[in-house]
């Protein structure tokens, strides 16, 4: 599943091992004339004036590389493992453009980056980052989960995901953004799966047999309950595999850090 560079160096390190943890490139734009099938894996295609908070992110020559969260008017939530190596001057962030493709929306130029100071690996936790626009959009923005809502992260919780990355692990990304719903799992599952799993850091979604999932490209993307931001996609095991839920940072978490950055 998640979703860039870092996940790949991760794979090739626990591949050796025998361990199977998978971590993948940054999905580079799709550039087909056609697009392709519209599931984010096992999903469906969405709007963002539906969803107007959702974003994604590029290179400073336009390639799409991970997604984010609305947060504020000129604040995006995404993964820290999405900014390492990264610099405001070659970051870009875009918004109510549904397809890559199109001129729609906007492209905001960044002013700076926030990474959080703890932040290793993203198996380790701490998987956040804050990015300033340089300019506000004015747009509907979607509020943090606190360490109040205990209720949005128990085991069965409808939770929604969003992305325009890859619709099969490896496979390529989508034109489009795409959606789909998956049920919070339980602390137990979600550990059960993966040895590094912190339920402290971390929350887990997807269904046990699989079949919908966030992907390679998706990373940094909002993981939704509530009408909240409860999650941003982290890690896991390939993409939506029988057994293996995607793991996202937990927001609730990390919400008095994240908010001294708004």
């Amino acid at each position: 599943m998640a979703k860039t560079l870092h996940r790949l160096i991760t794979a090739l390190a626990m591949a050796v091992a025998a361990v199977g943890l998978m971590t993948v490139a940054p999905a580079s734009a799709d550039t087909s004339d056609t697009g392709v099938s519209p599931f984010i894996v096992g999903g469906s295609r969405v709007s963002t004036s539906t969803y107007p908070w959702v974003v994604y992110l590029t290179s400073s020559s336009g390639s799409q590389f991970c997604g984010g969260t609305l947060v504020r008017a000129n604040k995006v939530v995404t993964a820290a493992h999405c900014v390492v190596g990264r610099t405001a001057s070659n970051t870009r962030v875009v918004h109510g453009r549904d397809d890559k493709q199109s001129t729609a929306g906007r492209v905001v130029t960044v002013s700076s980056i926030w990474r959080h100071p703890s932040y290793s690996t993203a198996t380790s936790g701490y998987d956040v980052a804050v990015i300033t626009l340089a300019s506000s959009i004015s747009s509907t923005y979607l509020p943090l989960a606190t360490p109040s809502d205990t209720a949005l992260y128990a085991a069965g919780t409808s939770a929604r995901i969003y992305g325009w990355g890859t619709t099969s692990s490896g496979g390529s990304a989508s034109r489009y953004l795409l959606g789909a719903t998956v049920p919070v799992t339980s602390d137990a599952t979600c550990r059960s799966a993966y040895s590094q799993y912190s339920s402290t850091s971390m929350v887990c979604a997807g269904y046990p047999n699989g079949g919908t999932d966030t992907c390679q490209g998706d990373s940094g993307g909002p993981l939704v309950a509530g009408g909240k931001l409860i999650g941003a996609t982290s890690w896991g095991n390939g993409c939506a595999l029988a057994g293996y839920p995607g793991v996202y940072a937990r927001i609730s978490t990390y919400y008095n850090t994240i908010t001294a950055q708004l």
